[in-house]
């Protein structure tokens, strides 16, 4: 059995295979940079002594995880959990872009995600067993004059992983769902910021440590939790004012 991680080229994802890999784990690693999985699967394998399958899918386009799901389903039924610490964003990201950054967007941030979740939720609910971990943005709280798109799918991402939980409650499918704030990754270097970065070496070990939690809903760094809380219960003419300084 193998545990799925998907975008674990770079950044969280990467450490996350490295946190399941130490504790001998194989994985399945999804990423739409095929060298860096490639390097990746390398190291892991010599130095945790695990099994790595490595594929390359681009999930802004949804008929690219359709034909994945359907040439490896095989491979799908026999894992015991899916992470998803993926994310796509484009430079000007706002309420003019085009149809095609629209689409790219919300696929790779959501309808990609909640298409593979389908998939293996069938194999999960027949063994009663599994766990799904989804990864959000604070930038959901609310409407943004940049990143638009990118904060509107991942809120729907938090709709649907909330869905998940309640959906599954009376079973033992393990759903949860992280809220990030600022990540100290390549997305965020060089950018000046109002509040210290979180570790994402420190968030993969608190994600494994949770991973036997049911209904799981987190925000990381903890401090974001105070900040989503002011923002979304403000009236909207203070909010409005507030959240352009996270923009």
């Amino acid at each position: 059995m193998s545990n799925l991680i998907v975008g674990a080229s770079s950044g969280l994802g990467k450490e996350l295979a490295y946190e399941f890999a130490k504790n001998s784990k194989n994985l399945i690693l999804i990423s739409r940079k095929l060298d860096d999985l490639e390097f990746l699967k390398s190291d892991l394998e010599k130095n945790f002594k695990i099994k790595v399958n490595v594929f390359e899918v681009d999930f802004s386009k949804k008929e690219n995880v359709s034909n994945f799901i359907s040439k490896n389903f095989e491979i799908l039924s026999n894992i015991d959990g899916a992470l998803f610490p993926i994310g796509m964003m484009i430079e000007n990201d706002n309420v003019k872009n085009s149809s095609e950054d629209f689409s790219n967007i919300f696929n790779a941030n959501f309808l990609s995600i909640a298409l593979l979740i389908s998939k293996i939720l069938d194999v999960f609910e027949k063994r009663n067993k599994g766990f799904i971990v989804g990864f959000g943005s604070i930038s959901a709280s609310m409407g943004r004059k940049i990143n638009t798109a990118y904060s509107s799918a991942k809120k729907s991402l938090e709709n649907f992983f909330e869905s998940l939980i309640i959906s599954n409650l009376n079973n033992k499918i393990k759903i949860q769902f992280y809220t990030l704030g600022y990540l100290d990754t390549k997305l965020t270097h060089g950018k000046k910021l109002l509040l210290p970065k979180g570790s994402p070496k420190i968030l993969s070990s608190i994600v494994y440590k949770n991973l036997n939690q049911k209904g799981v809903k987190k925000f990381f760094p903890f401090w974001w939790i105070f900040i989503n809380f002011v923002i979304k219960n403000l009236p909207f003419f203070i909010s409005k004012n507030i959240i352009k300084y996270f923009n």
